[in-house]
């Protein structure tokens, strides 16, 4: 039972969703990662639809959050001596509970693709959870303040930052951003709908989903989650930004995106097909409707002012010990012969492949989950582009939604990793990459429409390999956590930190 507590003390939002691997650390390694392992290893019903909302946030609420900094619940009352409230009351879930936690940490990053060296990186803020009847919410806001070696510093997580020059300042030059990610959701049995700022990731892979992948840049949405019976069908808005600057007046232009996800889940296997549009100064609410098809509503807007992409995936679990995965992403063909013979640019699409594995260890009251993830991922020229550049791009500030390595790559990652009782996490990333370098191969590559069936693609002309081993050590105490993560040959990286959750 104890190794159980220990998992359960860092539990503390009513969302499963994305990883955040470059800002808003908290507490827990790669949560989605053990996610994922746990529906590996698991018996029940497999979905691959994140952020949703996780059901166990109410019902273990007083035990997970009762030692945060506030507290309050209708059940126990106010927080006392360091639990929530008389634990003797607490029978029953509460229909009312708020957390609050003060959060932050302070980091050592160096960079050699950035040529700079970030110390310290201090962050602190607050972090916010709670329910009140058929309401929850989870707020994490971190203010940022880092000292950088480099003359013209660049952002280390992609988004904007703030470079206070030392005239300005008495003489003290430093570096300031502020990051945050919310969810306020309404709850019903079958539906549950959320308003949020985080980043979507749907399918059954890890590192490199293809429609929508939780390493992309955080954009502001809202999704409708509805479950009826074993079908999951989530649509969802999401308010983007073209220009990689998002403090540009350039970015007064709308780019808006529209998705739907539909997910069967019968036994062992899921069988999911999710599509976008992208529409660009053409903002059209219809395209929420979850029945409403996308890549037919397509047709009833103008070609130069929206993108549309369609994928479908399939994931089976072996034994309750493996599980084995696919995904085909169709951005754009001109005939279904023109994507067998795959010779011009107008033949856009992207395929995924993957396996993992994993097993729970008990021994000595002690709890150790293990496993490893292998994927491949092939994604063609032009995939995620449009005709215009900084139009209807699939991308939000610069850079992709689906597979971080854009139009024209294609990346093998595996990955071996293991947690003891919660608290001691430890990985081993391997990644070969290539990326082409002629035209096709930004998602700001454009050609007009009627070139596209005379001109012949490249894949991967004049990519080289790029290889990156990344082993990764951490502690996740109860209070504070310990990591450090290096990446070594072709992108030399350290990160280190230290962080608190009160």
């Amino acid at each position: 039972m104890g190794f159980l507590l220990a998992t359960a003390a860092f539990a503390g939002s009513p969302v499963i969703g994305a990883e955040h691997t470059r800002n808003l650390r908290t507490l827990e390694t790669a949560p989605m990662l053990f996610e994922y392992h746990r529906q590996t290893v698991g018996d029940a019903l497999q979905y691959f639809t994140y952020p949703r909302r996780d059901e166990s946030f109410r019902k273990n609420f007083t035990r997970t959050e009762g030692d945060a900094l506030l507290y309050f619940d209708s059940e126990c009352g106010p927080k006392v001596t360091g639990h929530g409230g008389d634990s003797t009351k607490c029978t029953k879930v509460p229909r009312i509970g708020i957390a609050a936690s003060l959060v932050g940490g302070i980091d050592y990053r160096s960079s050699e693709s950035l040529e700079d060296t970030i110390w310290p990186g201090v962050d602190g803020g607050i972090y916010l959870r709670g329910f009140a009847d058929s309401v929850d919410f989870v707020l994490d806001a971190r203010i940022y303040d880092e000292g950088h070696s480099a003359e013209r510093p660049k952002s280390w997580d992609r988004e904007f930052l703030e470079v206070q020059k030392e005239e300005n300042n008495s003489g003290v030059e430093y570096t300031s951003y502020a990051r945050y990610r919310t969810h306020f959701a309404f709850n019903h049995d079958w539906l549950r709908l959320d308003f949020g700022r985080d980043v979507m990731h749907w399918g059954p892979g890890y590192y490199n989903n293809l429609s929508l992948n939780q390493f992309a840049l955080p954009y502001n949405m809202l999704s409708l989650d509805l479950m009826v019976g074993p079908l999951r069908v989530m649509s969802f808005y999401a308010d983007l930004r073209i220009y990689n600057n998002s403090m540009s007046m350039k970015n007064k232009d709308d780019r808006n995106l529209f998705g739907h996800r539909y997910e069967l889940a019968v036994g062992n296997a899921t069988f999911g097909i999710s599509e976008l549009q992208i529409q660009y100064d053409n903002l059209k609410p219809w395209l929420f409707v979850p029945t409403a098809p996308l890549f037919m509503e397509k047709g009833n807007y103008s070609e130069d002012s929206n993108n549309g992409a369609l994928a479908f995936d399939f994931n089976y679990r072996l034994f309750n010990a493996a599980r084995i995965y696919t995904e085909f992403f169709l951005d754009d063909m001109e005939s279904p012969v023109s994507l067998v013979k795959n010779d011009n640019i107008e033949a856009k699409w992207a395929w995924m492949v993957g396996l993992q594995a994993g097993h729970d260890f008990y021994f000595k009251g002690h709890k150790l989950e293990a496993g490893t993830i292998a994927e491949y991922a092939r994604v063609e020229p032009y995939v995620y582009s449009h005709f215009h550049a900084n139009t209807a791009q699939i991308a939000n500030l610069g850079d992709p939604l689906g597979n971080q390595g854009g139009p024209n790559s294609q990346t093998i990652d595996w990955n071996l990793f293991a947690r003891l009782d919660g608290r001691f996490f430890a990985s081993l990333h391997s990644t070969w990459f290539w990326k082409g370098t002629d035209y096709g191969s930004a998602v700001n590559d454009t050609t007009p429409r009627h070139d596209h069936m005379k001109l012949h693609k490249k894949f991967l002309d004049g990519a080289k390999m790029q290889y990156i081993m990344a082993p990764a050590f951490s502690y996740e105490g109860q209070y504070v956590s310990f990591m450090g993560e290096l990446s070594l040959f072709d992108d030399k990286k350290v990160y280190l930190r230290a962080g608190f959750k009160w």
